[in-house]
């Protein structure tokens, strides 16, 4: 089934230390460059959006670095969503207006859901992005558990339940990040992607797995309005053209790749 909307393809740049930086399951993170120079090169390059994690912010208890998000923006021309150490209202006017056109939310939102509402409430739907990092577990009655930190912590939270209650508060759009699939490259879970589109009214980015051209196509299938990658970007495996072609041949809606000069 095509979609009606055009299938966003999502480079996220996650920086710790002000370098991009990438490992498995967010463990044994490796330098892969600068920010600045790769969100310049990935919006030349025909992506849609850009997403940028700081990953250890939260884990760190430090908001994220305002000075590099102003410098990524002033390199991009599309959209920017920006996480990591997200806490309050506060929080996330200084990241817009800092450049960011969204905003990403994950471990403040678990500690006190209302926040979600009040960021909802003040900047629009539009603005949040609710990032989910989900793990497999038999201690959730879906199946699949919410975890927070970077991966490091456990939520006690059924990852399919918090979907559906954050989106009923508010959140624009869902980032779920399957921790298990993370830096891998073995493809996208898609029973995950399927279970949070059946309950999420929102659009979906599916993230976490990505390493082959034909893995795009089914995360889409099962729900994706989005596609987001990393590490297969950051090491040149294929190129966003690359990703959006398979898409076009798969049957999907994608825009166009007009690369700037």
């Amino acid at each position: 089934m095509t979609a009606t909307l055009p299938t966003r393809v999502i480079p996220c740049l996650d920086v710790a230390n002000g370098r991009v930086v990438k490992g498995v399951k967010f463990q044994d993170l490796t330098d892969a460059g600068d920010p600045v120079e790769l969100a310049a090169r990935y919006g030349a390059e025909g992506a849609d959006e850009l997403t940028f994690l700081d990953v250890t912010a939260s884990h760190e208890g430090r908001g994220t670095m305002l000075e590099l998000v102003t410098r990524t923006a002033e390199h991009v021309f599309i959209p920017l969503t920006v996480g990591g150490g997200v806490r309050s209202v506060d929080d996330v006017h200084a990241l817009l207006a800092a450049g960011a056109d969204k905003v990403g939310v994950n471990s403040a939102a678990i500690g006190r859901p209302e926040l979600v509402d009040e960021i909802a409430r003040v900047f629009g739907a539009q603005v949040l992005v609710l990032s989910l990092d989900v793990r497999r577990s038999d201690r959730q009655p879906s199946g699949f558990a919410v975890t927070t930190h970077g991966g490091r912590r456990e939520a006690g939270l059924d990852a399919i339940e918090w979907a559906r209650e954050v989106v009923d508060r508010g959140a624009g759009e869902l980032l779920v990040n399957s921790m298990d699939a993370d830096g891998t490259k073995h493809g996208f879970d898609l029973e995950l992607v399927s279970r949070i589109r059946e309950v999420s009214s929102a659009p979906v980015i599916a993230s976490g797995g990505a390493g082959d051209l034909s893995h795009f196509a089914p995360a889409v299938e099962a729900g994706a309005d989005a596609v987001l990658a990393a590490s297969v970007f950051h090491h040149g495996i294929f190129t966003i053209g690359e990703v959006k072609q398979a898409l076009a041949d798969a049957g999907h809606l994608v825009r166009e790749v007009t690369p700037r000069a």
